[in-house]
């Protein structure tokens, strides 16, 4: 089943009501250091914090009155599963979703509390789907895709709809790519109404499916490392999404694990929102450079998903800290006579870092028993910051070298 504009318009008004229609707010801060009128869609904002309600809630409404009775079942490890669950139990449908066994427990939790049978099986999505296939010859469940479905991709796309109305002299859309069904639905509307738009994707390094398809010129399967955007990490794009987007859409570049954690950490103190990292990895992209073409443009980001694990959050703050150079980690070898570290923490507090940590390694320092090794964690203010401190304890006979 192909999929055309009249698929998007007719998506978003079956869906109105049902979904939010999310911001898309100006962002001066993030606008001065990109460049260009930075805009950002809030898709973080959805019900179950993430994009993925347009499509599920899209493909449940489409169901005969038949198949609404006997349920669907779907394989997913978060996102799509949520939005299943919680637009099942609002329109009075079964829900089944397949979850990996490293599918995170708060996300099992949530959908089991949407009223969804959730069933962990397999170590990844491909096995988690094989059950799931399981479940539809055995119980007659629709099985609804989480990005290759005509009708999920075709709710992802009244996005597209959205930003062109929300953003006058819209210039570009920059997207994540995961299994490539957001991009695609979004490429479709956009180019329709509006050609001269540019649709920029964006995939992290660690998993680049969409970037190899394109060498190879079909979909083919590509390695997955562990990633911040776990949400991208999708080992295989859709058939059929793939052949929507690679004619629509202009440029694809990826991002690195720390441009992503940075991109967060960004979105945290300037936007004020949470954003997992495949929602950051537009951002990141802005963020490092990578698209020199969009100076002084008007851009909007598709900030995807919110869905990201607290513990998770905390690790990447830090992570974006060490980043931007606002966290440090060094060794500083001191005096061990009193007063040396008192010593030392006054080089410190005079160039106006501050000492977050400090612990001695009496046992394996050097073999001069006159002084003392500390390893210290220190918050700066940038990259410049930390070599003016470390300067500043070099000339007072400090030595430093890296944590390693």
């Amino acid at each position: 089943m192909s999929i055309e504009l009249p698929d998007i318009v007719a998506a978003r008004a079956r869906i109105e009501g049902s979904v939010v229609r999310t911001p898309c707010v100006e962002s001066e801060a993030l606008s001065a250091l990109c460049g260009c009128t930075v805009f950002t869609k809030r898709e973080y904002m959805q019900h179950t914090g993430s994009f993925k309600e347009r499509g599920a809630c899209n493909a449940l409404m489409l169901l005969t009155p038949e198949a609404k009775k006997r349920g669907v079942v779907a394989a997913s490890a978060g996102n799509h599963a949520l939005a299943l669950a919680f637009h099942g139990r609002r329109l009075g449908i079964p829900v089944s979703v397949v979850m990996p066994r490293f599918a995170p427990l708060i996300k099992q939790t949530r959908c089991r509390g949407y009223g969804a049978e959730v069933i962990t099986s397999g170590e990844d999505i491909g096995e988690a789907k094989v059950h799931a296939d399981e479940l539809v010859a055995s119980r007659g469940l629709t099985y609804i895709h989480g990005f290759d479905g005509p009708e999920v991709i075709a709710g992802q796309g009244t996005i597209g709809i959205e930003l062109l109305e929300q953003v006058k002299d819209l210039d570009a859309v920059v997207c994540p790519i995961g299994g490539a069904g957001l991009i695609a639905g979004v490429a479709l509307a956009i180019k329709s109404l509006a050609p001269r738009v540019s649709i920029i994707g964006i995939e992290p390094e660690h998993c680049q499916s969409y970037v190899e398809s394109l060498r190879a010129g079909s979909v083919v399967e590509a390695p997955v490392k562990p990633t911040l955007a776990d949400g991208l990490a999708v080992p295989r794009i859709g058939t059929q999404a793939f052949a929507l987007a690679r004619s629509r859409v202009d440029e694809v570049v990826t991002v690195t694990e720390e441009e992503i954690a940075l991109a967060i950490l960004r979105l945290v103190e300037l936007v004020k929102g949470v954003v997992e990292g495949a929602g950051a990895a537009p951002l990141a992209a802005l963020l490092c450079g990578k698209l020199p073409g969009l100076r002084g443009k008007r851009v909007a980001l598709v900030l995807c998903g919110g869905n990201i694990d607290p513990a998770v959050l905390g690790r990447v703050i830090e992570h974006g800290l060490v980043a931007d150079g606002r966290l440090t980690r060094f060794r500083a070898h001191i005096s061990d006579r009193p007063g040396g570290l008192q010593e030392f923490a006054a080089a410190v507090a005079s160039v106006g870092a501050s000492i977050r940590e400090v612990d001695h390694e009496r046992a394996f320092s050097s073999a001069d028993i006159s002084r003392v090794t500390v390893l210290a964690t220190v918050q700066t203010r940038d990259r410049a910051h930390i070599e003016e401190l470390h300067g500043v304890l070099a000339a007072r006979g400090i030595r430093v070298t890296a944590a390693g």
